[in-house]
């Protein structure tokens, strides 16, 4: 049974169509890259998934059990989200808050951890993603490829069964870019399930255990990277992968 499984996934922002039907499926320890041009929905498609937008349509089983992604509870949502993180493109932290308490203030606030034990978890986290030198900086003395890996920290913090990351490399500069991958290549080898939106080619190619391609709301193909890269079957793939490999 997979970990996580959306099916028919429909959302309308006005007259514009963004998602048109999506079906996902997501086994435990896997690593599945969404890819596609802008405006194909990727990001949509996770926020929906984790209910940071409502969609208008589809359903969601999620270990097991069956959600409405239109109509379901705040109770639901608040138990979906406890087994699950998200990192956004933008890091989010909060700017008067060291690393370390921005990791551990969702453990500290919900009363799950004591604050000894949010600092001690806090602290191995930071620790795997190599900030564990720099616990007690605020986001203004760190960079933006470090403040990401602060905010992998923060989304792994809880032990989710699943992570969520949009574009976690899209508001760096490039020579920042290989830090955060190198995190999230560790995370993949750690078997941690991870559905990530990336231009990354690369590391698409090289981590995924799944590809999917997304276009005008639609997954347009998903195929394990070998094939995805070197024999895709959809026109509007091989297009795609044309333009991307050229820059």
């Amino acid at each position: 049974m997979a970990l996580l499984e959306v099916k028919d996934i429909h959302k309308k922002f006005g007259d514009l169509t963004v998602l048109d039907g999506v079906d996902l499926s997501v086994d435990k320890g896997d690593v599945v890259s969404v890819l596609g041009p802008s405006g194909s929905g990727k990001t949509t498609l996770l926020r929906c998934i984790n209910f940071l937008e409502r969609a208008d349509k589809g359903t969601m089983t999620f270990e097991g059990r069956e959600y409405d992604l239109h109509s379901a509870s705040r109770r639901e949502i608040a138990e979906i989200r406890s087994h699950t993180g998200f990192v956004f493109q933008n890091y989010n932290l909060f700017a008067n808050k060291t690393a370390l308490e921005n990791v551990t203030l969702g453990l500290t606030v919900t009363g799950k951890k004591t604050k000894a034990e949010a600092d001690r978890i806090g602290l191995d986290l930071l620790e795997k993603v190599g900030m564990g030198n720099r616990f007690s900086y605020y986001p203004s003395q760190l960079s933006g490829g470090q403040q990401q890996r602060v905010g992998i920290a923060r989304a792994l913090a809880a032990g989710p069964d699943i992570l969520y990351l949009d574009e976690p490399t899209s508001a760096l500069d490039p020579e920042l870019i290989g830090e955060v991958m190198e995190v999230l290549r560790l995370l993949a080898k750690s078997s941690v399930t991870m559905v990530i939106v990336t231009h990354e080619m690369r590391f698409a190619r090289e981590v995924s255990s799944k590809v999917v391609f997304m276009d005008k709301g639609k997954v347009v193909e998903q195929a394990d990277p070998e094939t995805f890269f070197t024999a895709p079957e959809k026109e509007r793939t091989k297009e795609f992968l044309r333009l991307v490999t050229k820059r």
